[in-house]
């Protein structure tokens, strides 16, 4: 089916039609679920001549309206890169077919507040946020440059930000996957049983997984001492393989390896018995001859496909990395 587009690159609106006399035309559902377009929308209100990219998208919500964190060297004008705050909002008509999007930066108080403990004077990149139904609490991470390290990962703990004030601590290393290299872009299982990263602890690239151990809980492992991390060995090519992250059945990363558009390129794996199926490239859709970085995956049970938020310096953005919106459709 077609689908027609229209990107706001003002506020986001919702035009109601009001006529003195009723058109049933106007009111007739033709789209039960909505579709995202797999055309590649710039999302315009995050990007500026800056680099803006590695984004995370806040999980689930029953409103057309997400919460969007994301790296970018702005603050700086071109500096060190630093976590900030976006909202993505998005509708679609199910009389017309019209998708409509708008990206704007936002000032919300409670992620202002967590967000300036994870900022540092060196490079912060790929944040990831997800809830432990275990115990009610919510989760951080981010990779942060620490001196004579490289990149390693921390992470905070705290109570949903629907809690009246809750109280924030500083973020601590996760100690269990890191090492001396750049450890980098972590990735949670649904059942949060299973983490993935990326490292260049065996020279280029790899993306790594790690399995929680029975009977711990997700501090006491993160907290433990350094163990060994295992490459996922059906993904794993003769390039850099980065920026790992996983919904569901679905693992979505970067890739320079042979055979892409150019630069590094997006694919996928499912998950099937037991294992990661050998990456496909997402295609020429996504894909371009610059680079595509850090995907992230998110759903929204009102639509029939998924969406992907994405960084790329392919021309026409503003300059730099700049932020893209895409549906995308998995087997």
């Amino acid at each position: 089916m077609t689908f027609r587009l229209f990107c706001a690159t003002a506020a986001f609106i919702i035009l109601t039609l009001l006529t003195g006399c009723r058109d049933d035309s106007l009111l007739k559902i033709n789209y039960e679920l909505g579709h995202f377009p797999d055309t590649v929308l710039a999302m315009e209100g995050f990007n500026t001549v800056y680099d803006d990219y590695n984004a995370d998208i806040e999980a689930a919500c029953i409103f057309s309206s997400r919460q969007v964190i994301f790296s970018s060297n702005r603050n700086s004008t071109g500096g060190e890169f630093d976590i900030v705050q976006g909202r993505l909002h998005y509708s679609f008509g199910q009389t017309t077919g019209y998708f409509q999007i708008d990206a704007g930066m936002a000032d919300e108080q409670f992620t202002g507040r967590l967000l300036s403990l994870f900022n540092t004077a060196g490079d912060d990149f790929g944040p990831l946020r997800f809830f432990n139904g275990r115990n009610g609490l919510e989760y951080m991470a981010v990779s942060s440059a620490r001196e004579g390290n490289g990149l390693d990962l921390v992470y905070t703990v705290y109570i949903p930000a629907f809690a009246s004030s809750p109280s924030l601590s500083e973020p601590v290393p996760v100690n269990v996957m890191n090492s001396s290299y750049n450890d980098a872009y972590l990735s949670m299982s649904i059942t949060l049983d299973t983490a993935y990263f990326c490292s260049d602890r065996r020279g280029g690239y790899d993306i790594y997984m790690m399995t929680r151990p029975t009977l711990i809980s997700i501090d006491e492992w993160f907290l433990s001492e350094p163990a060994a991390a295992v490459v996922v060995d059906s993904i794993t090519s003769s390039g850099d393989d980065k920026c790992p992250f996983v919904r569901g059945k679905y693992m979505v990363f970067a890739s320079d390896m042979d055979g892409g558009y150019g630069g590094f390129d997006l694919y996928y794996s499912v998950f099937r018995d037991g294992k990661w199926s050998s990456p496909v490239n997402l295609g020429p859709g996504i894909n371009s001859s610059s680079n595509e970085y850090r995907p992230v995956l998110n759903n929204d049970l009102r639509y029939d496909n998924l969406f992907m938020v994405f960084s790329s310096d392919r021309p026409g953005g503003k300059g730099g990395y700049d932020l893209y919106f895409a549906g995308v459709d998995l087997p």
